[in-house]
């Protein structure tokens, strides 16, 4: 096999961490806006939030090539006032990666969130907590396990997205080639051995992080019949 660089492995990491660092703090707080709120237009603004699950990943990033464009709203108020470009940059991949992981991080945390005993929180107030207290202190806690499943797969989704990074970042070595993009550029050039390695790499990334879930999820229900056997 040929010299492997592993530019594709630093990237994926990165693209896939800082993605995933702003779905976890997004999705969290939106979740927790809009899980015991009712009003006008909530299952359509819950719609668009969830629109990336049912999408092809190029429908997404045609939609964010659009908008970051050099004639997009976003992309030339950027190159007009920042002189900022978005499209074909590793920049561009951490967005696409945050528009399609968003949904699985929001779905955990929305479903987490409306599993806490809201007599809880009511009780918290009444104690003179505050509401950012209560969250911290009553509502995340309870939620957590939820919220942690849905942080493991919205890195998972971001560590594997390729069609909307192909659209908005493109294709250009050491700078947007993440793992998905170098194999199927490697299986083009006739690189076998090259994609067959990024293959393995990141199957193993995402079957450890998937069973890393598995285990932890596994250990805390043990844990909490053991307390509840106890008491």
């Amino acid at each position: 096999m040929t010299d492997i660089d592993y530019t594709p492995l630093y990237l994926s990491l990165k693209v896939a961490g800082i993605a995933t660092s702003i779905v976890f703090i997004s999705g969290v707080l939106l979740a927790r806006l809009l899980a015991r709120k009712e009003f006008v237009g909530k299952s359509a603004l819950e719609s668009f939030f969830l629109l990336p699950l049912v999408l092809p990943p190029t429908v997404v990033g045609f939609g964010l090539l659009m908008l970051f464009g050099k004639t997009g709203i976003l992309g030339k108020w950027l190159l007009m006032h920042y002189d900022v470009q978005i499209v074909f940059t590793w920049v561009g991949a951490v967005i696409a990666s945050v528009v399609v992981s968003f949904p699985m991080m929001y779905q955990s945390a929305l479903a987490a969130f409306q599993t806490v005993d809201k007599h809880l929180e009511i009780a918290a107030r009444t104690m003179g907590a505050s509401e950012w207290r209560v969250f911290w202190t009553v509502s995340f806690p309870l939620a957590w396990p939820g919220v942690l499943a849905g942080l493991v797969l919205a890195f998972a989704r971001a560590l594997g997205e390729f069609g909307a990074t192909m659209m908005l970042a493109g294709y250009i070595p050491g700078k947007t080639d993440t793992i998905p993009i170098a194999i199927y550029f490697a299986v083009e050039n006739g690189e076998m051995d090259k994609a067959y390695f990024w293959v393995v790499i990141i199957v193993a990334l995402g079957f450890s992080t998937i069973m890393w879930l598995n285990w932890w999820t596994k250990r805390n229900l043990r844990r909490y019949a053991h307390e509840s056997k106890q008491t």
